[in-house]
């Protein structure tokens, strides 16, 4: 017989916080359809611009959150336990972090 690999699965680091991720995703969206309804409607380029960063900022700050609760949590518990697993972590978090650099 052969034994099965221990896991270690622990919630996700921002579940503490899902509902205030969801509300804030709930009024980005709202914002995306406003700007859409600006685009349809002839708004004034600039105001349309103002309301398209005021989206990115939005969910930039969304991101920074989750990376945040992300490296406290997920990153930090596989640090704890070392090897390999801690090291592909570390590795998924400076990418996801470069990635939101770049955007």
């Amino acid at each position: 017989m052969t034994s099965m690999p221990v896991t270690h699965e622990h919630p996700h680091g921002y579940i503490t916080d899902k509902d205030k991720y969801l509300q804030r995703l709930r009024r980005i969206e709202g914002q995306a359809r406003g700007i859409s309804r600006m685009v349809d409607e002839e708004k004034y380029c600039i105001d349309i611009l103002t309301q398209i960063s005021a989206l990115t900022s939005a969910l930039q700050a969304v991101g920074l959150g989750l990376l945040d609760d992300h490296l406290a949590h997920c990153v930090l518990d596989a640090a704890r336990m070392d090897g390999p697993d801690a090291q592909a972590k570390i590795k998924e978090a400076s990418d996801a972090i470069a990635r939101l650099v770049r955007s």
